[in-house]
């Protein structure tokens, strides 16, 4: 199941009719926050059937598409319509659950780690953020009461992939600009230039975000572009100094942290141990057998805000093995 995000006007009805029309073999289930949010290709829709809520009205609507794709709505209850889906999983092989523009992310994300019905039957695929090339700073730069978060600013960090749309809009100048900007916000995410929202079906579907048997990969590639955001210690951690760790840390700046990701050399333990975070929750467990004649080291990549890189160094450390 994939997430897509991203401000208003960035183009996601575009990007959701382009992977509604195109040719790529996967029946979709497609999950709108709010009926007239995105418009649906009209000429794409055979068949529309109202869900009745406990209220007694059709509170949400599933369309059937023509190409055997579905597109439904949904007010309150995500959790809910997951379920109802479920229960039609013959007709589709993949969801794509697309936020209103002024959402943050990390919701539907936590929802896949905290909710046991959805995290049984279902695989969070990752997060794709649209972003408009010519109005994405004026977005960053809005400034908020204090205790507002800056939707805009959290799409992008809690992206896995980054579609940068409406690139023949900007000179070359402030595309280069804006390229800095983003990954100055989140180092790990990949980023695509487009135009109207035309992007290979594979950036959007197939992510792996959250594949823990990624991580390992995902950190070694990340590590060069990225060791400002990343912390690296060599040698042996005590796992449970590092879950304490983390727990005081998600405890304490559970607002400013978005994203985590890690790999780690375990004391007394022959595999390496990959880790990620949203928010604040964090997840574990075991990876391949360490090589031989491979150095043991654990890495940790973070995505937030107004984090002291120092401080975090020096919790990570204390964590080591003490020879």
């Amino acid at each position: 199941m994939g997430v897509i995000t991203g401000w208003l006007g960035s183009g996601k009805t575009t990007l959701l009719n382009h992977l509604l029309q195109a040719d790529h073999g996967h029946r979709l289930a497609v999950i709108e926050n709010e009926f007239g949010e995105v418009d649906v290709d009209s000429d794409l829709v055979s068949i529309k059937e109202d869900l009745v809520g406990q209220g007694g009205e059709g509170e949400e609507q599933i369309m059937m598409l023509n190409n055997g794709c579905l597109c439904c709505t949904v007010r309150d209850d995500l959790v809910d319509m997951l379920g109802k889906l479920s229960e039609r999983r013959d007709k589709f092989d993949r969801i794509v659950i697309e936020t209103t523009g002024l959402a943050n992310p990390a919701p539907i994300i936590q929802t896949f780690f905290i909710e046991e019905s959805v995290a049984t039957n279902m695989r969070l695929d990752g997060v794709v953020t649209l972003v408009d090339a010519k109005h994405v700073e004026l977005h960053l730069d809005e400034q908020k009461p204090e205790g507002v978060v800056n939707e805009a600013l959290e799409q992008v960090a809690y992206a896995d992939r980054i579609i940068l749309n409406k690139t023949d809009l900007v000179s070359p100048e402030d595309l280069a600009r804006v390229h800095g900007r983003l990954k100055a916000i989140n180092g790990m995410a990949t980023i695509l230039e487009a135009s109207r929202a035309q992007v290979p079906v594979e950036y959007v579907l197939g992510v792996g975000g959250f594949d823990l048997d990624r991580i390992d990969a995902e950190v070694r590639a990340l590590w060069g572009e990225v060791a400002e955001d990343g912390l690296v210690v060599d040698g042996e951690m005590d796992l449970e100094k590092v879950n304490f760790w983390l727990g005081a840390l998600v405890e304490m700046r559970s607002e400013d942290l978005y994203r985590m990701k890690g790999v780690l050399a375990i004391k007394d333990f022959d595999r390496r141990f990959v880790c990620q975070g949203v928010h604040m929750l964090f997840e574990g467990k075991p990876d391949r057998p360490w090589r031989e004649g491979e150095k043991r080291a654990s890495k940790l990549v973070f995505i937030g805000k107004d984090i002291d890189g120092d401080l975090l160094r020096e919790g990570f450390e204390a964590c080591r093995v003490k020879a």
